[in-house]
């Protein structure tokens, strides 16, 4: 946990059984938590940003799935956004996943679940 740096790596999924693996794309530098997924038709599995207490989809060509998490990396909200919005921040958020809409269900990432990054 912790700092990161911008590059790639592994989110897992911690639920009843295996952790679920997801590729990530980590977005730690102003730089790149500012892009985000603007301009892009898709993701191959997540974006972190981190840090992040909340984010907008204004410029975006797809609906996304944001989870915020806490600094133990517990899901504290998922939503799914349409783009043009604005999102409301977190309190307690230290960093946000990004996805295509529906994708965090299917790998578990509900309110109170914990992730863990493995940066590559």
């Amino acid at each position: 946990m912790g700092r990161w740096r911008d590059g790639r790596g592994l989110l897992l999924v911690h639920g009843d059984g295996e952790p679920v693996g997801v590729p990530l794309e980590i977005a730690a530098s102003y730089r790149a938590r500012t892009k985000g997924l603007l301009g892009r038709d898709s993701i191959d599995g997540a974006m972190l940003l981190s840090p992040a207490g909340s984010v907008h989809t204004f410029r975006m060509r797809m609906p996304i799935d944001v989870a915020y998490l806490d600094r133990r990396l517990t899901v504290i909200a998922v939503r799914t956004m349409p783009p043009g919005r604005l999102g409301l921040p977190r309190l307690r958020s230290r960093h946000v996943l990004e996805a295509a809409a529906g994708a965090m269900a299917g790998w578990g990432v509900v309110k109170g679940a914990r992730v863990g990054v493995e940066v590559r």
